[in-house]
């Protein structure tokens, strides 16, 4: 396994790091999430994201039990906050203090951790004050039950904002959470040099384009039984952008490139975010632990620029570039 250092802290992670959306509390029994987990342990990730939204909590929860009797020094664990959860109070969403402090005291008890390594704001919050929300990761952080800050989806201007913040109230806010593949370049005109400036990384999700850039989606056909694109809880509408026949057809021009390179198309996917210096860490998920022992091997993998360049060729046409589709409620 490859570790690169999260921003300019002194933090390091795995090149590809283990995230929890959409399997753990929902797609998947929960053995088959412990053994995905065992999985990624076994293949050298130590760095495990998830979210308080994730399953309505209970994606957390599955999480802590899973990695319950690990040396805690040995892992960094990541979640987020913003999204509705519980009952759907008033307060039990967004970037306000209180759902700050309450959300991040629930997160520790669930994933049965006195601090976390990094605290995520999932998106930004436009109807709360800036000041408020650092304020509250600011008090976390000194509290000691978070190491790190970070966000998730924020534009260029937002990010240079929260930064600018940060540094006033002397949070170390390191990071950045957006989607990223070789299909869904939004981030790479504005985002990436406002973070690069100001010393924040990226950990990337969905860098196989929910499953798309493994090939197995096939242009003209009906998804495989059983696939993500066939989940109606929330995996189906989230795929949808990327099974129209062009894209498909597109992709499916990559396996040869992956061929070439002696990987396969989910590899080749994963290595390509990690090309990006501004990348610290690829989140892949898994429904199968085999999936996460073939995912792993694109860590400290080098792709020429020849082959990229040959990638760009294939899928021109498909890549999503407008920076104004960065995630911004």
């Amino acid at each position: 396994m490859e570790f690169r250092r999260l921003g300019r802290s002194g933090l390091k992670v795995s090149a590809i790091s283990y995230g929890n959306w959409l399997t753990h509390g929902s797609q998947v029994e929960e053995d088959a999430a412990h053994a995905c987990v065992k999985a990624a342990l076994d293949a050298g990730i130590t760095t495990f994201d998830t979210a308080d939204v994730y399953a309505n909590t209970k994606a957390e929860a599955v999480l802590g039990r899973a990695l319950k009797g690990q040396r805690r020094e040995s892992l960094e664990i990541f979640t987020k906050v913003y999204w509705p959860t519980g009952p759907g109070g008033p307060n039990d969403r967004g970037l306000g203090r209180k759902h700050i402090m309450e959300s991040a005291t629930a997160s520790l008890k669930r994933l049965g951790t006195d601090y976390l390594d990094l605290y995520q704001a999932h998106r930004y919050d436009r109807k709360v004050p800036l000041e408020e929300t650092m304020l509250a990761f600011s008090d976390l952080v000194r509290q000691g039950k978070v190491l790190y800050v970070g966000v998730s989806e924020w534009n260029a201007e937002q990010i240079t904002q929260g930064a600018a913040l940060a540094r006033e109230l002397r949070v170390p806010l390191i990071s950045n959470q957006p989607q990223y593949s070789m299909l869904w370049r939004v981030i790479e005109e504005q985002v990436v040099p406002a973070a690069e400036h100001e010393g924040i990384s990226q950990i990337v999700w969905s860098p196989i384009a929910q499953g798309v850039l493994t090939g197995k989606y096939q242009p003209g056909a009906q998804p495989p039984a059983g696939s993500r694109a066939t989940d109606e809880s929330g995996g189906k509408n989230m795929i949808s952008r990327w099974l129209a026949d062009d894209v498909l057809t597109a992709v499916r021009s990559l396996k040869p490139l992956a061929d070439e390179a002696g990987l396969s198309m989910a590899q080749l996917a994963v290595a390509w975010v990690l090309q990006n210096p501004n990348v610290a860490s690829a989140i892949i998920g898994a429904s199968r632990p085999e999936q996460v022992a073939e995912n792993v091997k694109a860590a400290g993998v080098t792709l020429d620029a020849d082959l990229l360049a040959k990638i760009d060729a294939v899928l021109d046409g498909v890549i999503e570039r407008d920076p104004a589709l960065t995630v911004t409620p």
